[in-house]
């Protein structure tokens, strides 16, 4: 019994130290806020929900096509039945050409029970229209796609942002530190009355500054950050870690692929070629089956003669409807899709000459900011070096404050095209993806 009282001890005291550690946000990867994303963006939700529309819409097209059979019935009761007229010679040879007599028929109930059958044998519309959803729902995959791929480019543009701003962070940080022993030191040297108030008054300046700087960074972090989980789908209290560590390398040139834009232009080419074929096969005639069969009944409520009869109508035929003249409607609505077709071809030769154009500009920007880059690094580590010496010869008295201040917005200087340098390749790097088709 002992010995259980012990281990129960030991697991509370367990349990107690691991509730007694802070809860550590989890660190996301770029690639798991992209698969989150697949799951839980609201946008390609309802794009998919719109491919699933199309193809609905494709199989209801379809559909025209099979028989359809209806049940119909009616119920009459004439309180006045109708009059026909008929040439008085029926009742009477001898009675002159051209004189009628009028005459009921028929009894007050009357009923109708009959099955219709119909089945389209040609259709041209019908069969244009399966043609034109089917290449709509092409349309719709592809636009999901597309939304896809600018989801992926703006979660990897934020993701990128929280990346840099972190960076910047880091300096600034540094940047404190540095700024803070400086100020300890001018403090130091005023008390021995070797420097002057203003001197201390100036890096008391620079320190508030930095301090300010942080806030406003850290700020900006928290709101990318809350754009990256809307884009990502997953709820903005929801705490999430960046990996700090930015992928600087240089990756081979990516294969150029026919882009989602240039897809979408050659589909809806298709489309309207599709649509304008249909137009034109409007002018053939169509032909379809149907049939009827049901039965009719004739009431009579008056005894001794009263009686209910049903009487069996059935019927199949073919019927031909050929459009012969509509005011020269169809051939205005093909000379406009004539015109689209022209102007898709114009948009799609110039959808192509832009991308082959922008993935030039994008692998020299790219190129461009890598050497930066390498540039900016080395800058930083030689500006680190010459503030250290200035600090050192500052107070050794063969500097003085004006030239440490100096360094240090050397430094900074530097720090921040590294900053900018990383962020023009890394948009580079992401139009790059996005024009060569590899998203």
């Amino acid at each position: 019994m002992l010995v259980n009282t012990h281990k129960l001890k030991n697991a509370l005291f367990v349990a107690m130290a691991i509730m007694a550690v802070p809860l550590q946000a989890q660190q996301w990867s770029l690639q798991q806020c992209i698969d989150t994303a697949q799951v839980k963006n609201k946008m390609l939700q309802m794009s998919a929900n719109n491919v699933s529309i199309g193809e609905q819409r494709h199989k209801e097209t379809v559909a025209g096509l099979i028989p359809k059979v209806n049940i119909n019935g009616d119920y009459k009761y004439y309180f006045d039945l109708p009059y026909q007229l008929m040439p008085m010679s029926t009742f009477n040879p001898s009675a002159p050409a051209g004189q009628f007599k009028e005459a009921q028929f028929g009894v007050a109930h009357n009923l109708n029970f009959n099955v219709q059958f119909s089945m389209p044998l040609f259709n041209s519309q019908v069969l244009g229209a399966m043609e034109t959803t089917k290449i709509g729902g092409e349309l719709s995959k592809l636009q999901l796609q597309k939304t896809k791929e600018q989801v992926f480019f703006d979660i990897s543009n934020l993701y990128y942002n929280v990346q840099i701003l972190q960076k910047q962070l880091a300096f600034i940080d540094s940047n404190l530190v540095n700024t803070s022993k400086l100020l300890s030191n001018m403090q130091l040297l005023k008390e021995q009355l070797m420097i002057k108030a203003t001197d201390v008054t100036k890096v008391q300046l620079q320190l508030a500054q930095l301090t300010t700087q942080k806030e406003i960074v850290s700020s900006k972090i928290a709101q990318v950050l809350n754009a990256l989980k809307f884009n990502m789908g997953i709820p903005i209290n929801q705490p999430i870690e960046i990996v700090p560590s930015i992928e600087f390398k240089n990756t081979r040139d990516f294969a150029t692929q026919t882009t989602v834009d240039i897809r979408l232009v050659e589909t809806q080419n298709k489309f309207l070629k599709s649509e304008l074929s249909t137009l034109k096969n409007s002018r053939l005639p169509s032909l379809s089956l149907y049939g009827t069969y049901g039965q009719t009944g004739y009431g009579y409520d008056v005894k001794p003669n009263d009686f209910l009869k049903f009487f069996p109508v059935s019927f199949v035929g073919v019927q031909l409807n050929y459009p012969l003249f509509n005011g020269t409607v169809t051939q205005r609505k093909i000379n406009q899709r004539k015109l689209e077709i022209s102007n898709s071809k114009l948009q799609l030769s110039l959808a192509t000459e832009q991308n082959l154009m922008l993935i030039d500009n994008a692998k020299r920007t790219k190129f461009t900011a890598q050497q930066t880059v390498e540039n900016t690094l080395a800058q930083i580590k030689l500006s680190q070096t010459v503030y250290e010496q200035t600090i050192l010869q500052q107070k050794q008295g063969t500097a003085n404050l004006t030239d440490v201040l100096l360094a240090d917005n050397a430094l900074r200087e530097t720090q921040q095209n590294y900053l900018s340098a990383i962020i023009e390749y890394l948009k580079a790097e992401l139009e790059l993806k996005k024009l060569t088709g590899n998203f």
